[in-house]
């Protein structure tokens, strides 16, 4: 087995990004699974990390080039694409991304693995990453999380389910199968995969999965979720739970600030850049128009879609070559017409 960072730094502060939770060997019922155990060891590797890695280590890179950091960006992106490869080779297992490698090197969120054979957090992180969509690998990871992951209240962490603790895993086999870490709708890392579906082009996707989350959608779910009709839930119980649609700690999530971003800047694809905001919407078939208005900057960009049309962009009546709206310093607020 490759480990992912030794081919492409020796810098150990980089090193412990891809060594997590995967060596708890917690043996004692009411141990911290987040203080206990040996957690910085040598083999571990995280797929997921690595999604990340490729993400946000090309968002810094154009970073450094517009500070004139010329060298450091360059290291950067043979880093990451030093880790595309990888994570193509020795993160995919045949119809999906890897979760993992154990602390034993051994597979996690394989198909030669019993239980936990396929795992959100690197489909959706990788599609965010845009890993491997030249190859068709990204769809076909997608496509797998469809299958295997999708149930009526969203897309679950992982199946099947653990049904025994695992040592070398600690936590995310110590619930009951359907529950928390261990197979419920984590509502977090749901939007990941909205975004990865418009990554692909796949509107009617993206928005299937927003939908069966977002509370606006769930009024007639309040019953079955028992939490407040208006508010992200942290986790759902999913479909092993026997029992699924029940929802937990409301409030205590990071969902709703990722599911904001999903429908913004992934599904109506309003998307901040350096020299202004770019429209590039993903969207199902039957939205067709809709106005979004975006303050950025200092200045409210009021922004109209019209699906059907030439494309054209004009800002203020001033006709503007491509899909990216300038920059309109000291403007109170401009108007944008958009044809796509």
């Amino acid at each position: 087995m490759r480990l992912f960072l030794t081919q492409i730094s020796s810098q150990s502060a980089l090193a412990h990004l891809f060594r997590g939770s995967l060596n708890c060997f917690s043996d004692q019922p009411g141990e911290s699974f987040q203080t206990f155990g040996p957690s910085e060891g040598p083999v571990a590797e995280s797929v997921f990390i690595g999604g990340m890695f490729v993400q946000y280590g090309g968002a810094y890179a154009d970073l450094c080039a517009r500070l004139g950091l010329c060298g450091e960006a360059e290291e950067v992106r043979n880093a990451v694409d030093e880790m595309k490869r990888t994570l193509l080779t020795d993160g995919w297992d045949g119809e999906w991304f890897l979760r993992a490698y154990d602390a034993f090197g051994n597979k996690v969120g394989s198909r030669d693995c019993r239980e936990g054979k396929i795992f959100i957090e690197p489909q959706g992180f990788c599609a965010l990453a845009g890993v491997g969509l030249e190859t068709g690998q990204l769809r076909q990871a997608l496509d797998s999380a469809r299958t295997h992951l999708l149930g009526k209240y969203g897309m679950e962490l992982l199946a099947p389910c653990y049904t025994e603790y695992h040592l070398e895993l600690g936590e995310i086999s110590s619930y009951p199968p359907g529950f928390k870490e261990n197979g419920s709708v984590f509502c977090h890392n749901n939007p990941w995969m909205v975004c990865g579906e418009a990554v692909l082009g796949r509107g009617n996707e993206a928005f299937d999965l927003y939908r069966r989350i977002c509370p606006a959608y769930l009024e007639e779910e309040s019953d079955v979720h028992e939490t407040e009709p208006y508010v992200y839930s942290q986790t759902v119980t999913g479909r092993a739970s026997g029992d699924p649609g029940h929802a937990k700690n409301s409030w205590l999530t990071g969902t709703a600030s990722w599911a904001f971003l999903s429908v913004s800047q992934a599904i109506l694809g309003i998307q901040p850049e350096y020299d202004g905001l770019r429209v590039a919407p993903c969207l199902p078939d039957w939205l067709t128009e809709y106005t979004v208005c975006r303050r950025f900057r200092g200045t409210m960009y009021v922004i109209h879609v019209l699906c059907t049309g030439t494309p054209s962009l004009t800002v203020d009546g001033q006709v503007i070559d491509g899909t990216l709206i300038p920059l309109f310093p000291g403007r109170a607020q401009v108007a944008v017409e958009v044809t796509l």
